[in-house]
């Protein structure tokens, strides 16, 4: 199993962003916790959410406005089903970005149909937009370099990871990425949750969630303009996860 671009991409360093030591070392010791959970959660995730309706639907109305060959960020993309799939098949161009290794090869596996194959890196989406993309990730342009490059970024269940507290902060890096008018696509579980420890899969994953109205009011003050907001009652396969309501969003950039 690789374990990225160099040895210890969790370091504390002189790009900890202003963070004091402690809390770099939680925020990136959590998230390390995450892509092992992940790691061993593998193929399993499919199975407990096969379907993808809600999440398939948004990728249609990111189609309907992207021409063929347009730059798709794809935050989170787990195994790459079903939005790389989708939006490669497309004939846009999708780069991928997440932490689980498991993941990834299983996003590399895949067949993908459209001209443009995927490019996936293993990369923590805290540092997207800033100088850990080069540094730690040996990604560069998904860091500064790549401001405004972006026609679209799409976030299903990712942001989910993160503390509510660095939500915002994530959305502002994504911000950063798109063209200015650039689309995001984004799911969320509807949850008033803050980095709440819950059994997922026979892990446990800390989950973050907002109600929609907070969740509009986050968005707008990262500097997006939510122009359509759809719920969807979801239960999952698995008998040992709750049914939930998902929020599916189209926002676009201001500014």
């Amino acid at each position: 199993m690789t374990t990225g671009q160099i040895p210890n991409p969790f370091p504390v360093d002189e790009d900890a962003g202003g963070d004091d030591g402690s809390d770099v070392l939680r925020r990136r010791a959590a998230r390390a916790l995450q892509a092992v959970a992940f790691d061993t959660i593998g193929t399993g995730y499919a199975e407990a959410f096969p379907s993808k309706d809600g999440q398939l639907a948004c990728g249609r109305r990111l189609l309907a406005e992207l021409g063929p060959g347009a730059e798709v960020l794809d935050v989170g993309c787990g195994n790459g089903d079903p939005t790389v799939r989708q939006l490669t098949g497309a004939g846009l161009r999708v780069t991928g970005v997440d932490l689980s290794d498991v993941m990834l090869t299983l996003a590399r596996q895949a067949r993908h149909s459209g001209p443009h194959p995927p490019v996936l890196h293993r990369m923590d989406m805290y540092d997207l937009a800033t100088e850990r993309a080069r540094s730690a990730w040996n990604v560069p342009r998904l860091g500064p370099a790549g401001r405004g490059t972006f026609d679209a970024v799409t976030a299903f269940f990712s942001l989910i990871l993160l503390p509510q507290d660095e939500i915002p902060v994530v959305l502002g890096r994504l911000r950063e990425l798109l063209r200015p008018g650039g689309l995001l696509a984004l799911g969320m579980v509807e949850t008033d949750l803050d980095h709440v420890p819950l059994p997922f899969l026979g892990r446990e994953l800390r989950i973050s969630g907002f109600l929609r109205e907070d969740l509009e009011r986050v968005l707008l003050a990262a500097g997006f303009a939510v122009e359509e907001l759809e719920g969807r009652p979801y239960a999952p396969a698995s008998t040992s996860l709750p049914p939930e309501e998902q929020l599916f969003l189209r926002c676009r950039r201001t500014g």
